[in-house]
């Protein structure tokens, strides 16, 4: 009589246990670099005793951030009266919150755009920064201890689905069947790669040494119960996670299938603020969405005042941008202009289907500033 193969032995099973094999050496040896100035900012700047002079040094030698945080306290945003050509003077300026966030935004950004493909670029940055944003508007209300710690931490908290990405391109690339419905669908994702991005996250977090919180946010968004480190800024992430998901549009993994749990939601923000302050916390948290969603709707081009070029993979398998650099704060610079009209104009007609512009960069300043202030 013929015996049964193994469940094990099924191609299925066989494949899935192949992916999760292929995801780990992914993370391990196949993701593009995170910025590392990023990761040690985060640390030097960290803690009761922010060290400004070690932060200088480290961004002083990056140059990509060098110019990013230059650029940012030379926009019209600040309205410095004299221009900053000196990153201790830039450090100064901007404070230890507003460089670790800077320096993780265009972090992530980079990293997302060096690994995901280009149709899931757009979607992957607004979630994510809309999470920030929100997590860090919660984190303010509930008076946690660092609210920009709350901003990393949304910043962060899908990372895990990068090398899920990379996985799904190469699959397609062989002409595997490829699953559906899949993101942020943690019981869908352990079904077709044997793991999910919550793992991944806790993963990368590690090899990246991310301090214990973000390790806790990355592992545990979606069982927040299971919080074993700082369960308030889990819960924090997790309720702005699951508010992007009662919403729709691209930034939102309703639109891509997260399983919406109403209830979790509501649970969630009742268990932080309590009943009777959940209300009017959650109408504020409305109010706060409304506006920085077209922050978001904009882009990172939108967020810093450049325009993004997506990099290339150059011969040595570094990344390089791909055609000529950009004027590095055309929008802002342009359109703050009060002496030349006709010039605004002109960019305003060219800038895209956006709100119109009067009201929308009005917007976008306000939200800038309440973001890097």
């Amino acid at each position: 009589m013929p015996t049964e193969a193994h469940p094990l032995q099924s191609p299925s099973a066989l494949s899935q246990i192949a992916r999760e094999q292929r995801l780990q050496i992914i993370v391990r040896k196949g993701l593009p670099p995170f910025r590392q100035t990023a990761l040690e900012l985060t640390k030097a700047l960290g803690g009761d005793s922010p060290d400004l002079k070690k932060a200088a040094k480290l961004i002083a030698a990056d140059p990509s951030l060098s110019s990013q945080v230059l650029r940012m306290c030379n926009s019209p945003l600040l309205g410095l009266h004299s221009r900053v050509i000196s990153i201790d003077h830039a450090a100064t300026l901007l404070g230890p919150e507003r460089l670790r966030g800077l320096a993780v935004t265009t972090s992530v950004a980079d990293f997302a755009g060096n690994a995901l493909p280009e149709s899931q670029m757009s979607a992957f940055w607004q979630h994510s920064f809309l999470a920030a944003m929100l997590s860090q508007f919660l984190a303010r209300r509930w008076k946690y201890f660092e609210e920009y710690q709350a901003y990393i931490a949304g910043l962060l908290h899908d990372i895990g689905q990068v090398p899920e990405w990379m996985l799904i391109g190469e699959a397609a690339a062989e002409s595997d069947e490829l699953p559906s419905d899949w993101i942020d669908n943690t019981a869908m994702e352990g079904e077709y790669f044997g793991t999910d991005h919550c793992k991944l996250g806790g993963m990368m977090a590690r090899s990246w040494n991310l301090m214990p919180s973000f390790l806790d946010v990355l592992e545990n968004h979606h069982t927040p119960e299971l919080a074993q480190r700082d369960s308030v800024l889990v819960r924090i992430v997790a309720t702005a996670d699951q508010f992007l998901g009662t919403k729709s549009g691209a930034h939102s993994p309703a639109d891509m299938s997260l399983q919406q749990d109403p209830e979790l939601f509501i649970q969630l923000g009742q268990g932080l603020f309590g009943e009777n302050d959940w209300p009017r916390v959650r109408e504020a948290l409305e109010q706060e969405y409304a506006r920085v969603l077209p922050i978001a709707e904009a882009g990172l081009d939108g967020l810093l005042g450049r325009s993004y070029v997506r990099p290339e993979p150059a011969p040595n398998g570094n990344s390089k941008p791909r055609g000529p650099a950009a004027d590095p704060e055309p929008a802002l610079r342009n359109l703050s202009s009060p002496t030349n009209p006709s010039r605004n104009a002109a960019h305003a007609a060219s800038a895209g289907p956006f709100p119109a512009p009067d009201s929308f960069f009005s917007r976008c300043k306000s939200l800038l500033q309440r973001l890097f202030s």
